[in-house]
């Protein structure tokens, strides 16, 4: 590896902005929708996009393989040799919908670029994960002829739904993901602070539904002698947690595992800063959680159970006096180390049931169930994303724990038992909400930031051959 050969393909990158932004745009045009049937088709042509992208490079066996839910893209470039690493890259092409859409200032699939910013759905969350990537690869191609390491790439349809059919895909292919490194390109950094992750949570997403009558009643002849869906709904939502936001369902703290000293210590040191930050994001006067712990732990070491949403009754202008027929309310829980989801979804059903009562039905469901993970902290790997982010950015990463979930990473872990790490491109805002933008500066950085580690990793594990 040489200084010029990195400098060749980061020029090649650059000279090429345009024409990369181009194509970046073209892929964000397609609402690739994994929650929504309506949009099936639009993924499929997503995968079928970046499966073609691929195969341009110069990858091979590039394809949307089908799974039982929406197609994989797969492709593999391993002409490195066998005395280089092998390195799974993930990221996902499907996005979030677009809901509330009046709130948001230009058509969410039809990028904007205002002030340096690209507005689109997808452009941090996780499109850009997906594409920076594919530059990357294409850059090095093109002015290298070949890539420094070898490279598998698995890039989902599904991650925003859960990933409900990634594992058996997962083990049917065990022997085709085979890797050295998993590599996963979701997330970001901040602005001037790049970051990188060490820990996931896992995460449990449900519903329960409430029914009562037949139909809405008149709740002036009818109130007072039947009993409201929603007001059961919101006795069930107030005793999630007690004041202090402790969970209320029996057993849900007991497996939680204590983070380890370093960790501890990572979190202490980051407390202040992540807090400030966090608050001015979120526009919050004040935090809320269990007094016992410190921001940094209830943000990331603590598992969470959150209502996402609430339906019932009449949502119009002015009043509409009825008993509404059901309610219901969707909810997710965030599960941090030694906790097992299917004992979690287990808790939380049983608890759902306690609230039974002979004038309603009351039903809990769990949709989708993963694991947290742990990620590595240190290694060849961490080591090669350290050294391209102080040489593209111009200062190392802070190495933080991270309060969300990516499904796959807990089920790559325990199927595959690949080390993880992640190098993701979304410098931004508003993932899951409307006006979601990247910075177009960091794009471009992603791009520079992907072709030094590449170089980097296959330099680092020649110097260090006993782990990755």
């Amino acid at each position: 590896m040489t200084q010029e050969q990195i400098s060749a393909a980061v020029e090649h990158a650059h000279d090429h902005q345009e024409t990369y932004l181009t194509g970046f745009q073209e892929l964000l045009r397609i609402p690739s929708v994994s929650t929504d049937p309506a949009h099936r088709a639009d993924v499929q042509r997503a995968a079928e996009w970046i499966a073609a992208d691929l195969s341009r490079i110069g990858f091979k066996n590039s394809r949307a393989i089908p799974s039982s839910g929406h197609p994989v893209v797969y492709g593999e470039w391993l002409g490195a040799g066998d005395d280089k690493p092998t390195v799974l890259v993930y990221a996902h092409y499907d996005v979030q919908p677009v809901d509330p859409l009046d709130l948001w200032d230009n058509p969410p699939f039809e990028p904007v670029l205002k002030d340096g910013r690209l507005y689109a759905r997808g452009t941090i969350d996780d499109k850009c994960g997906v594409f920076v990537n594919l530059k990357a690869f294409e850059s090095i191609m093109q002015t290298d002829g070949r890539l420094p390491v070898n490279v598998k790439v698995f890039f989902e349809g599904e991650e925003e739904n859960g990933s409900p059919n990634m594992e058996p895909f997962v083990i049917e292919y065990k022997e085709m993901l085979a890797a050295d490194l998993l590599l996963i390109s979701d997330g970001g950094s901040l602005p001037d602070q790049p970051l990188n992750i060490t820990s996931v949570r896992g995460i449990i997403d449900g519903e329960v539904f409430v029914k009562g009558p037949a139909r809405d009643l008149h709740s002036g002849s009818f109130g007072g002698i039947v009993h409201n869906p929603a007001h059961k709904v919101a006795e069930i939502i107030a005793a999630l947690h007690d004041a202090d936001g402790r969970i209320q369902i029996p057993g849900f703290y007991d497996d939680v595992a204590a983070v380890d000293a370093a960790e501890q210590q990572r979190m202490d040191e980051q407390n202040e800063q992540m807090k400030a930050y966090m608050k001015e994001r979120s526009g919050v006067p004040a935090f809320w959680g269990p007094p016992e712990y410190s921001f940094m732990e209830r943000a990331t070491a603590q598992p969470t159970c959150d209502v996402n949403g609430m339906t019932s009754g009449y949502q119009g202008q002015g009043s509409k006096t009825i008993i509404p027929s059901e309610a219901s309310f969707k909810v997710s829980m965030r599960l941090v180390a030694n906790q097992n989801p299917d004992d979690i979804a287990a808790k939380f059903l049983r608890f759902i049931d306690s609230f039974h009562c002979d004038t309603l039905d009351i039903r809990g469901t769990v949709d989708s169930k993963s694991w947290a993970a742990q990620l590595l902290t240190q290694g060849p790997a961490v080591e090669a994303i350290n050294r391209a982010f102080e040489v593209v950015w111009g200062k190392r990463p802070l190495m933080y724990r991270q309060g969300g979930s990516v499904p796959i990473i807990g089920m790559f872990q325990r199927e595959l038992g690949i080390p993880i790490t992640t190098l993701g491109y979304g410098v931004g805002d508003n993932g899951h909400a409307p006006n979601e933008y990247i910075f177009l500066d960091y794009f471009y950085l992603g791009i520079d930031t992907a072709i030094h580690f590449y170089y980097y990793l296959a330099e680092e594990k020649a110097n260090n051959r006993s782990t990755i």
